[in-house]
């Protein structure tokens, strides 16, 4: 039999933030606190902050942009992505992005699993500090 969780609704704006990378910041906005076995963040990016080359090696990954652009290199190819697009990122595939101003990006990240990113494996660069101090 199933157990029957509770829905959670998240005020953005109040949501838990994770220590992550400098000028990268990270609010879980779905995780276990919240009953669900997904992991979503909301992150907000100063110009030249981002996520170095990376991997995950048996989940997909998606990344809504709500605001702002990023330089994101997925593979072997560099896409300049504004506001209202999403770009899905299957596992395994080296990605990294990088916000390219004159403002902040926000973004949400989905991972179909909690705790997929502590997994990643890092190609250009170190873990997000959450992940470092593990």
């Amino acid at each position: 039999m199933m157990t029957q969780r509770s829905p959670s609704i998240v005020c953005n704006d109040e949501a838990v933030e994770l220590p992550w990378r400098p000028g990268y910041r990270n609010f879980v906005v779905a995780g276990k606190d919240q009953g669900v076995q997904v992991s979503a963040s909301l992150g907000i990016l100063e110009p030249g902050a981002g996520a170095p080359l990376h991997y995950h090696l048996e989940v997909d990954e998606v990344l809504l942009v709500l605001e702002g652009e990023l330089d994101v290199t997925i593979g072997d190819e560099t896409f300049r992505v504004g506001a209202n697009h999403t770009i899905s990122v299957p596992a395994g595939v080296p990605h990294a992005f990088t916000a390219v101003g004159p403002g902040p990006a926000r973004i949400i990240g989905f991972l179909p699993r909690q705790g997929a990113y502590v997994a990643a494996q890092y190609v250009g660069g170190d873990p997000p500090i959450s992940v470092a101090v593990k």
